[in-house]
């Protein structure tokens, strides 16, 4: 949800009228897909980068704001925590040098970004959870002066009407109480979007959704929670608790979560965007002065901005996106899978391997979501959270298979083979999916490197937990600096 919002309270009137608003942009929105107005010729790529902010002694910078002001960059925008940052990465076509393009910009950014906040006495880390975060780190006080995520705030416990509670169960256990959204802003993500045609939407959402747990488990990098050692992506257990409106009566109701990969493949890109008004309560009814039809009788373009919004606030891990540009709509997958980091060619190899493993399964003659169950898909998204490289992933023609060698035997052919159909040049396929390969075969990311470290603070230098965990992010920011792949970093 990224637009800024000016409302603080609403009424039974607003919701009832936004309930209709949002139902008439979807019959909008239906009637332009059944008119093929979409662009999709040249289909473009995009990256959004979300950081920590850390001050000397590694721990969190509350100061996002001063901190963008003196980068000024309209590029980098604040995110819900008053440690978080993000970068918004031009759009491009993967063709042509397009991924070297992205790498070149977010090197280029960041380094410009990170001279001018060593000035302050701050550090910006890509990192899927800033591991020496304490639980008094995240609270009300600490969400980001921009209204909207106040209100934000005030609709999510609003609707829950109870605190909430945080159950991790991992190599060790958290449980814990929050009054506040403040724990989702430890949960820092690179997303990847991905343009397509509307017929093609759903064969590309099917295909996202199934090889959602093979990212996760090669691109684990958050271990650690509150001095715990839980989950290897333990962003996603998090995530998924920390914006959550629902009562205990009600999940046990059967209520979907805001937060959930879903519950079935779909055959139109209409399907997700009905479901999300037709199982979801606004939590933001703010309505816009725009008539959709009658924008579409004038021959032009509507934002349809309500079904925009509340399609923002539903946290899909594919997520469906509709967008104009320069008066021309699009679609896009939004992939919200991966964790930020460790360093840009990791974030860039695993974008590769995303772009080039989607484009052959959902081009495939016969589709895989044709040859396992949904159910398979989100237990392997799970898995691959839970225990990173060493998850077992259910694939079809292979059954349960360790996570790395279905990479190495299968997906990684097909990410070469994708990348040559997008126009990547061998040379960017063959460095890119390099990384991904030697991941594989020295099982080690983020995650596995991360609690190495920790636990050879603690044993040889006889490091308490906090202290092991400052002392680890320190090196892991020289490391990321260096922008050596995590692979290849030293025990």
């Amino acid at each position: 949800m990224g637009q800024d919002v000016d409302r603080r309270t609403f009424s039974r009137e607003d919701r009832t009228r936004y309930r209709h608003k949002v139902r008439r942009c979807l019959d909008a929105f239906a009637r332009m897909l059944q008119e093929s107005r979409f662009d999709f010729e040249r289909p473009m790529t995009g990256l959004e980068i979300e950081l920590n902010l850390v001050n000397n002694r590694s721990e969190p910078a509350f100061r996002n704001v001063e901190i963008l002001n003196a980068i000024a960059d309209p590029d980098f925008v604040t995110e819900l925590g008053q440690f978080n940052i993000e970068i918004n990465v031009a759009p491009r076509r993967l063709a042509d040098g397009g991924i070297t393009q992205f790498e070149e910009q977010v090197r280029a950014s960041l380094n410009a970004a990170e001279t001018k906040v060593r000035e302050r006495d701050t550090h910006m880390v890509m990192i899927g959870i800033l591991p020496t975060l304490r639980a008094s780190d995240l609270t009300h006080d600490t969400l980001s002066a921009n209204p909207r995520y106040a209100l934000l705030n005030d609709q999510i416990f609003a609707a829950r009407g109870e605190d909430l509670h945080i159950a991790i169960d991992g190599v060790e256990r958290l449980h814990t109480t929050c009054d506040s959204i403040a724990p989702e802003s430890a949960c820092t993500s690179a997303q990847l979007h991905l343009q397509v045609s509307p017929t093609q939407f759903a064969a590309y959402w099917n295909a996202a959704q199934a090889i959602a747990g093979v990212q996760l488990a090669l691109a684990a990098n958050s271990p650690f929670l509150f001095g715990k050692h839980l989950w290897q992506e333990t962003r996603v257990p998090l995530f998924e608790q920390a914006t959550d409106t629902r009562s205990e009566e009600l999940k046990a109701q059967g209520v979907r979560p805001r937060v959930w990969f879903g519950e079935q493949w779909i055959t139109t890109v209409f399907d997700l965007f009905e479901e999300n008004v037709r199982l979801y309560p606004a939590l933001l009814p703010i309505m816009e002065d725009e008539d959709p039809f009658e924008v579409l009788d004038r021959g032009e373009t509507p934002a349809l901005g309500e079904l925009r919004l509340h399609n923002g606030t539903i946290y899909r891990w594919n997520r469906p996106v509709y967008d104009v540009v320069g008066g021309r709509p699009h679609l896009r997958v939004e992939n919200r899978v991966l964790p930020a980091g460790p360093t840009v060619i990791d974030t860039l190899a695993n974008a590769a391997f995303y772009f080039g493993v989607v484009r052959m399964l959902a081009e495939a003659d016969r589709p895989i979501w044709s040859q396992m169950s949904f159910s398979a898909a989100e237990e392997n998204f799970h898995t691959g959270a839970k225990n990173g490289l060493e998850a077992q992933i259910y694939w079809p023609g292979l059954g349960f298979v360790p996570a790395a060698e279905l990479v190495l035997r299968r997906l990684l052919p097909m990410a070469h083979e994708g990348l040559d159909k997008w126009g990547v040049t061998a040379e960017e396929r063959d460095r890119l999916l390099g990384v991904i390969e030697q991941r594989c075969l020295t099982g080690r990311n983020g995650a596995t490197w991360q609690v190495g470290q920790v636990a050879r603070l603690e044993a040889d230098e006889g490091l308490d937990r906090h202290d092991a965990l400052r002392a680890m992010l320190k090196r892991y920011v020289d490391y990321m600096h260096s922008n050596e792949p995590v692979h290849a970093w030293a025990d």
